[in-house]
């Protein structure tokens, strides 16, 4: 199903995906075919809102069955408990960092698919990600964002 050298996810947030993936295909879209049939039935189309509103709803639903399909085989799944230099950020690895006022931060490197700012998981090719690749435990790293610069230093790194 995973691509050997297309972007990296988690195998959770490979998961999610395959989740949504059956809900929509499982559960949602039959769910709006029988809706869509049964106003079928009852004559003039044109004027009926549960056909309209269910044949763009069915539309959606495979838009995006389409997208997590062709996603799902891009991907990479990647186990951060794998990685074989610890001592360095790369995929997966939970990072504690602090700022110049001592704010301390933790931030997770996810694929983009599953990142989640207020969570503290930062997508793979987001600036702070970009930034942090590499580094080890005492290295400052400067990440430009929106509302300028700002420099981190790196005090741990995790890869439970």
């Amino acid at each position: 199903m995973a691509n050997v050298d297309g972007p990296p996810i988690t195998a959770v947030g490979m998961a999610a995906l395959k989740a949504r993936y059956d809900h929509l295909l499982g559960k949602e879209r039959p769910e709006i075919v029988e809706i869509v049939s049964w106003a079928a039935g009852n004559g003039d189309r044109s004027e009926n809102g549960d056909y309209l509103y269910g044949r763009k709803r069915m539309r959606e639903i495979d838009r995006e069955l389409a997208h997590l399909a062709k996603r799902m085989k891009a991907l990479r799944v990647v186990n951060p408990a794998e990685q074989p230099d610890k001592s360095r950020i790369f995929f997966g690895a939970k990072v504690t960092l602090t700022d110049e006022n001592d704010n301390e931060r933790m931030v997770t490197l996810v694929g983009d698919d599953e990142q989640d700012a207020g969570k503290g998981l930062i997508g793979w090719s987001s600036p702070m990600a970009k930034a942090l690749r590499g580094a080890e435990v005492g290295d400052l790293r400067t990440v430009r964002l929106p509302g300028g610069e700002k420099e981190w230093e790196v005090v741990a790194i995790d890869y439970s």
